[in-house]
């Protein structure tokens, strides 16, 4: 049972990714139904038959908190930033780099850090970008909810594509493209 499923709120929100092993638990114990399966697969049990889950739905409404503080990954960042360097726009040898430098005091927050290639992270050194007269091609914020959806994934199935926000699409293809890429 490999591979990942999307997991719908009752209300069809996309929540997370998860593995068919969960999915397949969240339908038998009927806290979820099958909206696509995959067509050629069944999950088979000495006792009961299920078709292979691609796309499922709670059955009662989750109630997720929105606006929570999501933890710093490499994998976010990247995805945030569109896998560029924010001063040269290199996709190659990324690294996080910190706007304000952590020994003037810049803390590890997503307004302060930005993906950068190794050679710019090396040339800006413990500097603001505009001593270094390196300036950043975007603001640094905070990534949209939606880009959380698909890292858990390596590639996204069509039959997901009606049920994500346009971000999260974009977010995973544009991942998708680079990991086949290195």
């Amino acid at each position: 049972m490999t591979g990942s499923v999307l997991v719908l709120n009752a209300t069809y929100e996309p929540l997370n990714v998860t593995s068919v092993w969960r999915a397949c638990s969240l339908v038998l114990s009927q806290k979820a139904v099958v909206l696509e399966a995959h067509p050629e697969r069944m999950i088979r049990s000495p006792s009961t038959t299920l078709p292979h889950p691609v796309v499922i739905r709670l059955v009662s409404y989750v109630k997720v908190p929105r606006f929570t503080s999501r933890r710093i990954t490499r994998r976010a960042l990247f995805a945030r930033d569109g896998n560029a360097c924010q001063y040269c726009g290199s996709g190659a040898r990324l690294t996080l780099d910190h706007v304000n430098p952590r020994s003037r005091g810049g803390e590890s927050t997503w307004e302060n850090v930005v993906t950068a290639c190794s050679p710019c992270n090396l040339r800006k050194r413990d500097r603001l970008p505009h001593e270094a007269g390196m300036p950043l091609q975007k603001t640094p914020r905070a990534p949209h909810p939606d880009v959380y959806l698909t890292l858990g994934t390596r590639s996204i199935p069509r039959s997901w594509h009606p049920y994500l926000p346009a971000r999260a699409r974009e977010a995973a293809e544009e991942d998708a493209r680079l990991s086949l890429a290195a």
